[in-house]
């Protein structure tokens, strides 16, 4: 009788502290804006326009502590479009990210499930859209290089290194889940380092056969949707980018290309297939006027070529915001594209491409995390 009741004790206090050891946490984003496109296929366009600085979505984070320094993680993130209610990413239900894993303070994290790869981890927050100043519509054309997360990557195997005097590296692995182990796979590596007022990441990402189904590491139900790119057989991506502050100012240089592997279609007039490369080289500035107060500026050129075609893009893109609350913000930018060449210009963001060479995008909005 004694044994069973001093289990019982035993039992309700490591229930107790394992309880008290785990959370989860519920937390989200809602963003909605009004923006006027001065071409849209010949016509001036306005908008009800959702997550313009950051896409709207609700998701849960949890954490276990499995005692001698191991905690069992996992997050489970929704994208919806708060103007119509409906899903994002394809109409999934946790369409942003859902994974699980191990995380160790000395070891590092391993996750499965779909993730973010190292490019949009480490590299993203160096690019000036990544303020919180500036819109998508600040990103670079198409989103050919997917900093702004156009597609995620599905059956992942994810390693991030403990941060290590402000170095960290990441690495992630997403697998076909075909027997023709090589269709619809994806690799990628990354790494960061910020000591001080420096920030610098770099990474690298490889496709291979991206798109085939919806059951592969890139699905294609929720991948780009121009013939031109989404028909690539093979996709590699890298980039480098650093950020220095000094006081209230920070400056920053980011260079990211891309290469889309045996395309059919173009962005060209009259050429049908062939290889298409783009060079992204961004140059950006904000400033925090005060607390509550943040402008950016950001120059982006962008070279694309293709066959013996090629041309580019020229944006500028400037954003102001102001924070109502830590958690409540008001944003404005304007965004100015040309390109050379039979380029039609089109800013990342926007539904359709101008018809001329030239293209302006204006826009205000609300931002509330909660």
């Amino acid at each position: 009788m004694k044994k069973s009741l001093l289990a019982l004790v035993a039992l309700s206090a490591f229930t107790s502290t394992a309880h008290s050891q785990s959370n989860v946490t519920l937390y989200g984003i809602a963003d909605s804006g009004i923006t006027y496109t001065n071409n849209q296929n010949g016509h001036s366009a306005w908008q009800a326009t959702s997550g313009n600085v950051q896409g709207a979505r609700f998701g849960l984070l949890g954490m276990e502590d499995l005692g001698g320094g191991n905690q069992a993680v996992f997050r489970l993130e929704n994208g919806f479009n708060i103007e119509s209610g409906a899903l994002g990413q394809g109409g999934r239900m946790f369409g942003r990210q859902a994974y699980v894993g191990f995380a160790n303070s000395t070891y590092g994290t391993f996750t499965m499930g779909r993730q973010y790869n190292p490019m949009q981890d480490f590299v993203a927050p160096l690019a000036v859209a990544g303020s919180l100043s500036l819109t998508q519509y600040g990103l670079h054309p198409l989103d050919n290089d997917n900093i702004n997360n156009t597609y995620r990557t599905n059956n992942t195997v994810k390693y991030t290194s403990p941060n290590l005097a402000g170095f960290q590296a990441g690495a992630l692995y997403g697998f076909s889940n075909s027997t023709n182990f090589a269709d619809n796979r994806s690799w990628s590596i990354g790494a960061s380092y910020a000591h001080g007022p420096l920030q610098v990441a770099a990474a690298y990402v490889r496709l291979s056969n991206p798109a085939l189904n919806t059951t592969g590491a890139i699905a294609s139900d929720n991948y780009y949707s121009p013939a031109y790119l989404k028909s690539a057989t093979s996709v590699q991506m890298w980039g480098a980018g650093a950020n220095y502050a000094i006081g209230h100012a920070t400056f920053g240089l980011l260079y990211t290309g891309s290469l889309f592997g045996n395309t059919t279609g173009s962005l060209f007039q009259g050429t049908a297939n062939g290889s298409l490369r783009f060079n992204n080289y961004e140059g950006g500035f904000r400033y925090a006027f005060t607390p509550a107060l943040n402008f950016a500026l950001g120059e982006t050129y962008t070279q694309v070529s293709q066959n013996s075609e090629s041309g580019h893009y020229l944006q500028t893109s400037v954003g102001m915001q102001y924070f109502l609350s830590k958690r409540t913000d008001l944003y404005a930018n304007l965004v100015y594209q040309t390109t050379s060449n039979n380029l039609h210009a089109w800013i990342q963001g926007v539904g359709s491409a101008s018809s001329t060479t030239a293209q302006v995008v204006g826009i205000v909005g609300m931002r509330h995390r909660f």
